[in-house]
């Protein structure tokens, strides 16, 4: 194709991984960046972006992801999409820039796409990783990907338990400033004095039992990031301050003259809706416009239900009970709860399971009792009960589970109705960690 070498130039030029491809997603043109992110040779003329990307001979868009190829030609404008790749460290995250490229004509001849990597998310089980690859969480992820890039202050808006301080660290992580500090401040039951003297520090002698000169968490972020966790907390004889704090960036420690100055990135959350907050003059508004400069919003864990089952297994790996593992039918009935407390619950259930769980398997009756009688997952088994497979091991563990809950005959005479031994029906019990009630 004409303008072959300057396209080449121009890819060379980028350094995150970028290719030039034509509509029909062959590859024309590739960095080195690019090359060394892929396992998947390319053959420049014949290799299809999907083919090196997904494995794939068929474009993404057939398998339920955005192709920001086809919004490229649609409206003849870039677009983007956050998909999950295939590449040398196995499957991972990135953020994708499509940009219609122009001949001399004025005709788009083709288009550039640059890959930018998302490290602090997965699909699989990672540590201090955010994980899940259902779509509101991809839009989240694009959200964190673009407010990473610039150092506008972040507000953080969702659920109590969605996860906004690891949030906060992923905009953090992805940022110029990562390699600077993070700074966490819980505003929840912050008093004036101890507002003041936690973020700007006090100085020697400045009230009874100022003993040393003590620096303030805005100090020690100099650089880095100060997250403002439930920041609607505030009290609005203290968000005065607060505010001249983000305006000016400047600040004296209690008990001192000289004015100080800490050059920090501002991201802040809330699980209340702060606009009514304003609305009810509990919140400054001037305040609210100061740290809503990119609203992100964290999608619950009802909205990203598809997320639950690796989310229960990541848990479950991360924690002391690793050796055990849900089984299916444990995890189609943890993705049918609503779970008011999002990730937070999340996590107190799955521990739960597990110490009552007196297998390496996890079954549906391990489940909490605030799970297995949710008004929510009884209404939701009852519509799939003609579709769903169960494995038998939890159809009979959930069937004893309710006869040890009602029966209150002896054991000789429940192992007669069962067809079964006594010696059979006790290591069925004790297999599934049940006990009969003794009767009366």
């Amino acid at each position: 194709m004409k303008n072959t070498t300057v396209v080449q130039s121009m890819i060379n030029a980028i350094d995150k991984p970028a290719i030039f491809i034509t509509p029909d997603y062959v590859i024309h043109a590739v960095n080195k960046a690019y090359l060394e992110t892929y396992d998947t040779e390319v053959t420049l003329g014949q290799s299809r972006c999907h083919q090196i990307s997904h494995h794939s001979n068929e474009p993404c868009d057939k398998h339920g992801e955005q192709c920001p190829l086809q919004q490229c030609q649609n409206t003849a404008r870039a677009a983007n999409a956050v998909h999950i790749h295939n590449t040398t460290d196995g499957k991972s995250y990135c953020d994708i820039l499509m940009k219609p490229i122009k001949g001399d004509n004025g005709k788009i001849m083709g288009f550039l796409e640059i890959l930018d990597a998302i490290d602090y998310a997965s699909t699989e089980s990672k540590k201090d990783t955010m994980i899940g690859q259902s779509a509101p969480f991809k839009q989240m992820l694009n959200k964190i990907n673009r407010a990473s890039q610039s150092n506008i202050a972040v507000l953080l808006q969702g659920e109590t338990g969605a996860g906004k301080e690891l949030v906060a660290k992923a905009v953090h992580a992805a940022s110029n400033r990562k390699e600077k500090p993070f700074v966490v401040i819980e505003c929840t039951g912050l008093n004036e004095s101890l507002f003041e003297s936690e973020l700007f520090g006090y100085e020697k002698g400045a009230f009874t039992g100022a003993t040393t000169t003590k620096k303030g968490l805005i100090e020690i972020a100099h650089g880095g990031t100060v997250f403002f966790d439930e920041i609607g907390d505030i009290p609005m004889n203290m968000q005065v301050k607060l505010l001249r704090l983000l305006e000016t960036q400047c600040y004296r420690a209690v008990g001192g003259l000289k004015q100080k100055r800490s050059d920090f990135r501002l991201v802040s959350a809330s699980h209340k809706n702060l606009l009514d907050l304003v609305e009810k003059g509990e919140f400054r508004r001037d305040l609210y416009y100061r740290i809503a400069g990119f609203p992100i919003y964290l999608p619950s864990l009802r909205e990203r239900q598809e997320d639950i089952p690796v989310l229960a297994n990541h848990f479950i790996r991360l924690s002391e009970y690793k050796h055990k593992k849900f089984s299916n039918n444990a995890l189609t009935l943890l993705s049918q709860y609503p779970f008011p407390g999002n990730i937070r619950e999340l996590k107190n259930i799955i521990e739960q399971s597990a110490l009552i769980a007196n297998e390496d398997i996890i079954h549906r009756s391990d489940l909490p009792e605030s799970i297995t009688h949710s008004k929510t997952t009884t209404v939701n088994q009852a519509q799939a009960v003609d579709t769903a497979v169960i494995s038998l091991d939890d159809v009979e563990a959930e069937y004893l589970s309710k006869v040890c809950q009602q029966y209150q005959g002896s054991p000789a005479e429940l192992a007669i109705m069962l067809n079964v031994s006594v010696r059979t029906l006790y290591r069925k019990l004790q297999r599934y960690g049940l006990k009969l009630p003794v009767a009366n």
